[in-house]
């Protein structure tokens, strides 16, 4: 499991979802883009027979908090024991200061102090990255550091979610681990940060700043291929993704590089799927009963060879991606199977101002697989060295 201070994700049921960023486009940019009537955060799943229809949990949700606000009780708790109940297992429930946060994530912005963390098998949090200009790389701070504390909480064996909450500095509440208030602090507040490095502690106090986040990277091989890296898919990620293939145009050829992308904005995905296809179908997908379709601009490049690489990190927009380009013929899948999440989230307000995601429909990828609970099996396995294998692939694609 890993996330960066990014990301603040609250409690909720159906916590598989809420590993980090998911497939979620929020109500604006849903309208603004025509990708979806009303904003959706997933895709495909396998139909579950116990699950009720969306608009009766969509009101057996509102009716939960409504009641539950007129007894002086808590409508949040009340909406997700509603959600849990109905068997709507990527179903949410945010306060209203936590959605706009995870709102703000989607807009490329967030305040934070720059690191990428990662929860390791024996219960240590390790940096995995730091953002360059961020007041953790002016503090030292480096991927593979170990993070034992922030202000004072210790954070050895604590989910990712919760070290996320502590360095944005939202409130805890140590008897369920769940956000208390509903706002991060402000940037220009201080964190104190304890970290080990090769057997030495030492401390670092930080000030919280107003980041951008950088989801879109570039590199390139030895070989001359150019590697695209996607860490989720927020706003403005596609048009970063197309740019930097029109800016390749020396390069031997394409990584797209998908592994633990957990999804983002659908009609980001759909942007940079056209970068590697001349128009047609991305994904289909229903909501409501109502079907529709996904589908790329024309012009993008479908000449140079391209491998996505994935692995079990690989959710949702990104799992739509991977499958419209393997789907299509247009790239060779190395990786890992994906987490196989799938299933279309929209969001609806309570009495309260909290916002419900309840699962609305599923999406297929153009040969009309479904992904929830299945993943997508990649075309050739490689846990790892992954990305050398992705540049053996690309040589002999080029030939």
């Amino acid at each position: 499991m890993s996330g960066r201070d990014l990301f603040c994700q609250p409690r909720r049921v159906g916590r598989g979802a809420a590993l980090t960023l998911v497939f979620a486009s929020v109500l604006a940019t849903g309208a603004a883009t025509g990708s979806f009537d009303a904003p959706g955060r997933g895709t495909t799943a396998v139909a579950n027979p116990s699950l009720s229809a969306p608009a009766d949990r969509e009101q057996d949700v509102a009716d939960a908090a409504a009641e539950a606000m007129a007894e002086g009780k808590s409508p949040v708790e009340a909406a997700e024991r509603a959600v849990s109940r109905s068997g709507d297992r990527w179903g949410a429930v945010y306060s209203e200061g936590e959605y706009e946060q995870f709102e703000e994530a989607l807009d490329g912005e967030y305040t934070g102090v720059g690191l990428w963390t990662r929860l390791e098998r024996d219960g240590r949090v390790e940096v995995t990255r730091v953002q360059d200009g961020s007041p953790a790389a002016r503090a030292g701070i480096r991927a593979g550091d170990r993070l034992l504390s922030v202000d004072g909480e210790k954070v050895d064996g604590r989910p990712v979610t919760e070290v996320v909450s502590l360095l944005r500095g939202d409130a805890i509440d140590e008897g369920t681990g769940s956000t208390g208030t509903p706002e991060s602090a402000a940037a220009g507040t201080k964190v104190e940060l304890e970290l080990e490095r090769a057997g030495r502690t030492w401390s670092a106090t930080l000030r919280r700043a107003r980041l951008s986040t950088e989801d879109v990277t570039v590199s390139r091989t030895a070989g001359g291929a150019r590697v695209i890296t996607v860490d989720a898919f927020t706003k403005g990620s596609g048009d970063l993704v197309r740019a930097a293939v029109e800016q390749g145009a020396d390069a031997a050829g394409f990584v797209l590089d998908l592994r633990g992308n957990s999804g983002g904005l659908v009609s980001e995905a759909v942007t940079a799927a056209s970068a590697f296809l001349d128009g047609g179908l991305v994904a289909t997908y229903d909501v409501k009963g109502r079907q529709r379709a996904l589908h790329a601009e024309p012009g993008g490049d479908t000449t140079r060879p391209l491998v996505a690489l994935v692995d079990g990190g690989t959710m949702s927009a990104a799992e739509l991606l991977t499958g419209a380009l393997q789907d299509r013929g247009r790239a060779v899948v190395v990786g890992s199977r994906t987490f196989g999440k799938g299933s279309v989230q929209m969001p609806s307000r309570l009495p309260d101002g909290s916002v419900a995601e309840l699962t609305v429909g599923h999406y297929r990828t153009p040969s009309g697989r479904g992904v929830d609970g299945r993943g997508i099996t990649p075309d050739l396995e490689a846990d790892e060295d992954a990305l050398r294998r992705a540049e053996t692939v690309l040589s002999g694609l080029g030939q």
